[in-house]
């Protein structure tokens, strides 16, 4: 599951147009992480982002190496480390997103920006796309690479990780052992 997710995220990193993430209600995971390697992000005030992998014993690998660029180095870790929930305001705040709007006025929001989008040139946005992401695609790449490394060769076959996927499937607080 792993490998397909982060070829999904590989392919929209990599992708030459211009991404979009709109978020309403529960932004958490894999979503929130899909989210962020967007190129742009709407958000309703009031949505729930969010990295509560931790508590399942797990961490999440694209947020590892793509949120701190975003954020900073202290709130992702902060994020990654505690699970910590956050809201749209806040996501806007700390650069997770562009913009936040009631969930009602959203689509509105994102309409005006396709707007200002197809008044440009594609290629123009394209070669503009790939200039501001030049640097980052080189460390994305190989800490994507190195973060999976050490969730499947190291993390997943601890204890604590077995006990936060079953603990989450029977619908009860995790057991830790610290193994």
């Amino acid at each position: 599951m792993l490998t397909s997710f982060h070829a999904v995220i590989r392919a929209i990193a990599a992708s030459r147009k211009v991404t979009i993430a709109v978020v309403r209600g529960a932004c958490l995971g894999g979503g929130a992480e899909l989210a962020l390697v967007c190129d742009m992000v709407y958000t309703a005030h009031d949505a729930t982002w969010g990295f509560p992998e931790i508590k399942l014993g797990c961490y999440p690998p694209v947020a590892a190496v793509a949120l701190a660029p975003l954020v900073g180095q202290k709130r992702a870790a902060e994020l990654i480390l505690t699970g910590r929930q956050i809201s749209g305001d806040e996501a806007v705040a700390i650069g997770l997103a562009n913009r936040s709007a009631r969930a009602e006025e959203l689509e509105t929001v994102v309409q005006e920006a396709l707007a200002e989008l197809r008044e440009l040139s594609p290629v123009a946005l394209a070669h503009a796309k790939k200039a501001i992401y030049a640097w980052d695609a080189i460390h994305f790449d190989k800490g994507l690479a190195r973060a999976e490394k050490i969730y499947l060769d190291e993390l997943i076959s601890t204890a604590d990780a077995r006990e936060g996927i079953i603990a989450f499937l029977d619908k009860r607080p995790p057991k830790w052992t610290g193994k």
